[in-house]
């Protein structure tokens, strides 16, 4: 196997002339903007954001990149170790593979098998490999084997427990050795239902081992919502959890949900194994059996030791997603083009060293949960942390800062929709006082767009850097304690966008932080912004001629084919989908479904997804920028706004300084100054609710809200029950009917404009 340094000389590169600095998504910006020109100046404009230059060697490594600074420009080292994977990516690739271990080395980095399909891609097409093997058996075997592996943290059982490498290898082997006795060959499908528990994770490594390709379902979805995804990839075994566990005194049975599931779906596992769990102990049908039973009383001497070769374009696993059509999407992960990306993205992204600690509170069932709970953090040699909790009431809104301090955290992940959370329940961060947190050394939120001001409440609160009225935010001195946006997606697998914290341990050579932007673009992605049209039907036609807009122009995020590696291959039994969601509307180009912009510093602003651009008076405007300046309230906690526009807002859990009046005229103001006369927001239509609806993972309900308040605005009918479908990932059902309630009061008492 091999084992290397990679190593790279200084690129050398041009640049255009400085311009101007940028103006942020809101119409009105903060004056501090400016603060970001005497750092650096405007990058380039020419369409795909790249300079000419002449590279001789075909290595690379980010101590030999240089950011370089003249009276005029300053260029980063991530912005040259970018352009450089674009203009040679089968060097740069080839190189960044060499960081996991191979079956059979690949001798090529890509490989387009069918010119007339520039989308199909394939990434080190002759590489072998077992990704399992990468996570555990080679650092296990280089001396990593009494080394923490996992930390499995539940204030909600009210327990911690702690997995060496070697610990963990002998368990997957034990799940691997019981999926083998199932049946379960490369290429099969084994569903995991079970929510945050270390035997996912064992579960997930044990299928990646055979070659057998695992959907992790997050647990508690409905009866109907599992069934489409059991119907969809056929699984031979389904491995299940008796119940989730959502606080001490609510417990989620999954059990009579997987039963519920499996009633109405015409394929059939050949078998079910259930991990019993003491908060919910659940009768077994006929042939089914416990996890401990199955897995757990498999003796030493009965361990399958073997695993499977697998080709790098194999799936490792499939994770569906949301489908407009009702029918979930299901993206196909190719195995060795992801390992190579999340090996990669460890150290340069997110800052986290082999033997470190690294922490991404969400969900197994979820993007994030797959590449850096589960794959990311242990092919890199790291210690992860899988949380079952919240950010509040487990038990209070210490939860996050106390596992930070306790497990000495050195890469923490999460949503920006926590920050909200922890700053309703506590805004002055009195919690967070208690702990010690200068051991973390980068800190990274992702999931949805990260309004400036929750972003600043959280540097401030943790760092002790006031920003406020800052569009920047330097990183002075070493790296550490640093806060971070990145942007990607469940079918990216990886960051798109991103500032690489990773890449030096000087703050000056690191890029400053740009409030409201998710970075800039990463390694291998060639990131465009198309201009949006009047006359384009996004549902019907193709733009044939797609035009690229201007520096600080919103329009759709669009990726340059070819893709990056570790991008989803296809979907699931659904080829012409695959094509036709995501390459057809704008040939050439990989359709984000998400708008944005790229300003004139070269960041990246994703402003909300292409159906949350609403129109108002003539003028398009993203639901995001209103958000952006009305969550600035010191009495907003958090906000969501829909067509027309309508607010829907949540207040901070403190008393009040102003009347409800009074804060609705103050926003109106707000948006008139910031954004302008045309945003059309009147004092009537700010809506006071006491909670948002939200996916059990915290993200809130944006597009069934919206859709809403548009089925009351179009029709001004108002049925007492909702018509408008329930989520399946919804937390709790009974806040949308308070929402549809508070709505519908709306309707029937604003005055016609």
């Amino acid at each position: 196997m091999n084992r290397y340094t990679l190593a790279r000389t200084a690129l050398v590169s041009s640049r255009r002339p400085a311009v101007s600095a940028i103006r942020s998504p809101a119409a009105a910006v903060p004056s501090g903007a400016r603060q970001l020109s005497a750092v650096r100046n405007a990058r380039a404009a020419t369409p795909c954001g790249l300079a000419t230059a002449k590279i001789q060697p075909s290595v690379f490594n980010s101590r030999h990149f240089t950011t370089s600074r003249s009276a005029s420009l300053t260029v980063y080292k991530q912005e040259e170790i970018q352009q450089y994977s674009l203009t040679h990516p089968e060097e740069f690739w080839m190189e960044a593979a060499k960081e996991i271990d191979w079956i059979e080395q690949p001798t090529r980095a890509m490989v387009t098998p069918d010119p007339s399909k520039p989308h199909k891609v394939s990434w080190f097409p002759d590489g072998k490999l077992n990704v399992c093997y990468n996570a555990l058996d080679r650092h296990v075997q280089s001396g990593r084997a009494d080394q923490t592996a996992l930390i499995y943290d539940s204030p909600v059982t009210g327990s911690v427990r702690k997995y060496t490498y070697g610990q963990l290898l002998e368990r997957v082997k034990q799940a691997a050795t019981m999926l083998r006795r199932s049946g379960v060959s490369k290429g099969d499908r084994v569903l995991i239902y079970m929510g945050a528990v270390p035997e996912a994770i064992v579960a997930m490594l044990a299928c990646a081992r055979l070659g057998a390709i695992h959907s992790v379902v997050f647990g508690g979805f409905a009866s109907n919502e599992l069934a489409k995804r059991i119907e969809d990839c056929q699984p031979k075994v389904i491995l299940a959890s008796s119940c989730g566990v959502e606080n001490k005194d609510k417990i989620v049975p999954y059990k009579p949900l997987l039963d519920g599931a499996l009633e109405v779906c015409r394929s059939k596992p050949a078998k079910v194994v259930v991990l019993q769990r003491p908060q919910l102990v659940v009768p077994l049908n006929e042939g089914e059996v416990s996890w401990a039973e199955a897995v757990d009383a498999i003796e030493d001497n009965e361990l399958y030791h073997g695993f499977e070769t697998v080709s790098s374009d194999d799936p490792l696993y499939i994770l569906y997603t949301s489908g407009t059509t009702g029918q979930p999407k299901g993206v196909v992960r190719p195995s060795g083009s992801h390992a190579v990306v999340l090996k990669y993205t460890m150290e340069r992204m997110y800052a986290c060293a082999p033997g470190k600690v690294y922490w991404s509170a969400s969900d197994l069932g979820w993007i994030l949960g797959h590449s850096y709970i589960c794959y990311g953090p242990l092919i890199n040699g790291s210690t992860t942390v899988l949380f079952e909790g919240k950010p509040v009431g487990t038990p209070d809104p210490s939860a996050f800062y106390r596992v930070l301090d306790q497990h000495k955290v050195n890469t923490f992940f999460t949503a920006p929709t926590a920050m909200m959370i922890l700053r309703r329940e506590d805004p002055h961060a009195e919690y967070r006082k208690k702990y010690n947190l200068s051991h973390v050394k980068a800190m990274f939120l992702a999931g949805e767009r990260c309004l400036p001001e929750i972003h600043r409440w959280w540097v401030r609160h943790i760092t002790g850097v006031d920003d406020t009225g800052k569009a920047v935010h330097e990183i002075v001195g070493p790296v550490n304690n640093v806060a971070s946006d990145n942007w990607w997606q469940t079918e990216t697998g990886s960051p798109l966008v991103g500032i690489q914290v990773g890449l030096s341990e000087n703050g000056s050579e690191i890029p400053p932080i740009k409030y409201g932007s998710a970075g800039m673009p990463v390694q291998g992605v060639d990131l465009r912004v198309l201009r949006i049209k009047d006359e384009f039907d996004e549902d019907t036609e193709i733009d044939h001629s797609p035009e690229e807009a201007t520096r600080g122009e919103i329009g759709n995020i669009v990726l340059k084919l070819p893709l990056p590696p570790g991008i989803m291959n296809t979907l699931w039994n659904d080829e012409e989908r695959f094509f036709s969601a995501y390459f057809k509307r704008f040939p050439g180009y990989y359709d984000t479904g998400d708008t944005g912009m790229i300003d004139q510093d070269g960041y990246v602003h994703i402003l909300s997804r292409a159906d949350d651009i609403i129109n108002v008076a003539a003028h398009r405007i993203s639901t995001s920028s209103l958000e952006e300046v009305i969550v600035e309230h010191n009495e907003v906690a958090e906000t969501c706004v829909g067509s027309v526009p309508v607010v829907i807002t949540v207040l901070k859990h403190h008393r009040l300084d102003h009347t409800l009046d009074e804060i609705k005229n103050d926003l109106v103001r707000e948006i008139r100054q910031r954004v302008g006369p045309f945003a059309s927001l009147y004092p009537h239509n700010v809506i006071f609710v006491e909670r948002l609806p939200k996916t059990r993972s915290g993200k809130v309900l944006r597009k069934m809200i919206r859709s809403m308040i548009s089925k009351l605005a179009m029709d001004g009918n108002s049925p007492d029950v909702c018509p408008i479908p329930t989520p399946a990932t919804i937390e709790e059902e009974v806040v949308k009917d308070e929402l549809w309630n508070a709505v519908r009061g709306w309707i029937k008492t604003s005055p016609q404009e």
